[in-house]
């Protein structure tokens, strides 16, 4: 049996408090940056939310047969598909940044693209607003806090503390996967109302 790395778990665990504040700020920083409006010359990535619905999507999909997997002791499958779970968060959070820095914010149930909920598209939605800000918002806040959660899991199960890997991962493997799914709810909800 390999024998736990607690050396290398602390120094990790300073990696993971960075990233955890760093990856935030970064991407509500360059949220907040439209290229366009500054003076750049650049074509509105608008091709870019079915592609990370769908990598979010099948991020779902890769920690659903992970959990079989690990079910099933077949541990080698697991991380594999854990790693590539990973990877996938990453690819979407880049063309998520990627898309918002190059496109204009869409408003759900603004049908006319004016950047305003008149009356009429007020009443066309209806109190499904409601449901999409709720799964919108919990979807944010969610995709900020399992950072250091997924971060964590890793490095327990990196430097083999498999015992502590598996109670932080009961709690990281729900919240993961809410992140996922409802990143595919919201695309659906809100693709209507793209430009």
């Amino acid at each position: 049996m390999n024998k736990v790395d607690l050396d290398k778990e602390k120094k990790y665990n300073k990696w993971i408090v960075v990233l955890s504040i760093v990856i935030p700020l970064a991407v509500a920083a360059l949220f907040g940056i439209n290229l366009r409006e500054l003076g750049f010359d650049v074509q509105p990535l608008t091709m870019l939310p079915p592609v990370y619905a769908a990598i979010n999507g099948f991020t779902a999909i890769l920690l659903i047969v992970a959990l079989i997997a690990i079910k099933n002791k077949n541990i080698v499958l697991h991380e594999n598909l854990m790693r590539t779970a990973i990877w996938c968060s990453v690819v979407f959070l880049v063309l998520y940044v990627a898309y918002h820095m190059t496109s204009d914010s869409t408003m759900f149930g603004d049908i006319n693209h004016d950047g305003n909920l008149d009356v009429s598209e007020k009443e066309a939605i209806g109190s499904t607003r409601y449901i999409y800000y709720f799964i919108l918002i919990t979807h944010i806040l969610l995709s900020i806090v399992v950072i250091p959660f997924v971060l964590v899991t890793y490095v327990r199960a990196i430097t083999n503390n498999i015992e502590r890997h598996k109670k932080i991962a009961k709690i990281t493997f729900p919240i993961w996967l809410y992140v996922a799914v409802t990143g595919v709810i919201v695309y659906f909800m809100i693709s209507p109302y793209y430009m």
